[in-house]
């Protein structure tokens, strides 16, 4: 803008330096050309005082040289010109400078054929008789009768003109140098009036475009470029307000987007990959900034995802799918392609979206409803036979037999028994896996917890020789629900029991889970419990997957004890539910601990 406002007032400048060159050349000429013809008129008065002083003579040319010479020359101390009589011929008479005798013919003279034709004839030119430049102004003597009238002649140097053009010139120069600087100054000022608002408007003009919505025009004018200003700011105003509006609708879309717990991928219809949220990032394995904006082919991920990209491109139609992805991890992701068509375009097609859904838990889920409807139905099946069995037996005659009947019927009973106790179980997991069941929160003691309940399993632990241990800090307190701590422990010690070969052990140890450097005074946020027993032990191939709903390690000692294979997976969920942990470390052959966290605050 700087450049601009330089130019400008160059411009000006050079526009006023012509317009005053051109008044002065004007001005020289005008005043030249006037002095011209103030001389012209003065020499021709004083020439017609000359010819009413003097007696015109005429005669032989010799005889009249002398006499002209010296008018001529008395003449020229009286006017300071030179004069020049001439006859009518053109011969020279008499002049004040030169021999008349000598000279050429004037009749030809421009001065002399003008006056021949008006009266009164002038002209400007070299003098070669001088050597200078002259004014010279003819008149007739006899004006009545111009072809045959004697001239006079009257020649000024115009020396003394042009010395005065001279000073002229020069105080014109002076004055347009003083004009020049004047104009400059001026120029100046109005090119930076004109150039300011200008360059003030460039440079928010220039914020805009760099993303600075916030840049206003200062408008301190009513004119064109006041109005300019006033239109910049109103749109400066409008843009603001819509990018106000499009970072809204982005950031809300961007969280929308992020927080989908499905997988959205926006591809075009040349198959370039125009958006990735946070979740198919997930999926896929790869960043948006390694996808976006190229191919969907760029990705190495599943063949079969391409193909059915590629296939929706080509048939434009929403297509579906299941597909089992291995990277990352392993996932079993429902595919969703859909068309997008632009409506304003004539229905024009713009690619597709594809959605992707992680069903592998829902599908996990169905498979381990499955498994649980035919383990239950498995489970049931087995005593509901062996009371139809044993019934049928003793209807056919065994009940005669007072000691066989009796026999069969205990087994009815214990089969009925196992039959209420799994169903019971099978409610309890189902009110508890479907949390309906309110935990009524209390202070316990631990310590005091741990012997009541050994007690009430200490009848079972002596029909085996198991010898019950439990040790644990007295003031140890944890906020849970009394009853269901007292399940998860009556069902993890009823597995050590059963589990535990006669004269084995059971025992339990309750600790804080202290931080580096605190003691038991210290505040501490949970507490740890060790139920340990030193039975068969389980596999290794077979701990993950222990807290399964009737999952066995040993399949036959659990059926002649009585199990239902669903307490270790009551267990877990009851623990979960106090927002706590279990864990089981075991070796075959030395035995099992299962290890409890929970939250001292619920």
């Amino acid at each position: 803008m700087n450049s601009f406002r330089m130019r400008l007032t160059l411009i000006l400048i050079a526009m006023i330096g012509l317009a005053v060159l051109a008044a002065g050349l004007f001005m020289g000429k005008t005043y030249r050309d006037n002095h011209l013809d103030a001389l012209r008129d003065n020499m021709t008065r004083e020439m017609k005082i000359i010819l009413d002083q003097m007696e015109w003579r005429t005669g032989d040319p010799d005889s009249l040289y002398m006499y002209y010479t010296g008018k001529a020359q008395r003449l020229k101390t009286i006017t300071d010109t030179r004069i020049t009589f001439i006859r009518s011929d053109g011969v020279v008479l008499g002049d004040s400078d030169h021999d008349p005798k000598t000279m050429e013919n004037h009749l030809t003279r421009g001065e002399v054929v003008e006056a021949k034709k008006s009266g009164v004839g002038w002209t400007t030119r070299h003098s070669e008789t001088v050597n200078e430049n002259l004014l010279y102004v003819a008149m007739l003597v006899n004006p009545n009768n111009p072809e045959h009238s004697d001239i006079i002649r009257m020649a000024l140097s115009l020396q003394k003109v042009d010395e005065s053009i001279q000073r002229v010139w020069a105080a014109l120069i002076v004055g347009l140098l003083i004009l020049f600087v004047a104009a400059a100054l001026i120029s100046f000022r109005v090119a930076q009036g004109l150039t300011r608002p200008l360059e003030q408007i460039t440079r928010v003009s220039k914020r805009i475009k760099n993303l600075d919505y916030r840049a206003r025009v200062e408008v301190t004018r009513h004119d064109e470029i006041g109005e300019l200003g006033q239109a910049i700011n109103a749109m400066a105003d409008s843009l603001q307000e819509q990018m106000s509006r499009i970072h809204t609708n982005e950031s809300q879309l961007a969280s929308v987007l992020d927080n989908m717990i499905n997988g959205v991928v926006s591809i075009n219809s040349s198959g370039k990959i125009l958006l990735l949220n946070r979740r198919a990032e997930e999926f896929l394995g790869f960043s948006a900034k390694e996808l976006v904006g190229h191919h969907f082919a760029s990705a190495k991920q599943q063949y079969e995802l391409s193909q059915i990209i590629q296939e929706a491109l080509e048939r434009r139609e929403h297509l579906r799918d299941e597909i089992t992805f291995y990277f990352p991890e392993e996932r079993l992701l429902d595919l969703n392609l859909v068309p997008i068509f632009d409506e304003d375009e004539d229905n024009k097609f713009e690619g597709v979206l594809l959605v992707l859904q992680d069903v592998t838990a829902i599908r996990r889920l169905e498979r381990m409803r499955s498994e649980f409807v035919a383990n239950v139905s498995h489970e049931l099946k087995t005593p509901v036979t062996a009371v139809k069995g044993f019934a049928e037996t003793l209807m056919g005659g065994a009940v005669n037999d007072p000691e066989t009947a009796r026999s069969f019927l205990q087994i009815i009973y214990d089969e009925s028994d196992r039959l209420n106790r799994l169903i019971g179980d099978i409610l309890e997991l189902s009110k508890i896996e479907s949390r309906r069941v309110p935990l009524q929160y209390s202070p316990v003691e631990l310590s005091s917890f741990m012997e009541k309940t050994m007690e009430l399993m200490s009848a079972e632990a002596m029909r085996k020789h198991i010898r019950l241990s439990t040790k644990a800090d007295p003031g140890v307190y944890v906020e849970v629900d009394e009853d269901r701590l007292r399940q998860i422990m009556m069902n993890l010690l009823a597995n050590g029991i059963n589990y535990t070969s006669d004269g084995g052990s059971v025992s339990i140890t309750v600790e804080p889970v202290l931080g580096p450097g605190q003691t038991l005074e210290d505040n501490y946020e949970h507490i740890r419990i060790h139920i340990s027993d030193t039975g068969m032990g389980i596999p290794k191939k077979d701990l993950p997957r222990i807290f399964e709903r009737f999952y066995r390690v040993d399949k036959a000692r659990s059926r002649s004890s009585g199990g239902t294979g669903l307490g270790l997976s009551i267990v877990k969920h009851l623990v979960e539910l106090h927002k706590g942990t279990i864990t089981v470390d075991s070796q075959v052959g030395i035995g099992s601990t299962f290890t409890i966290e929970l939250p001292v605050i619920q």
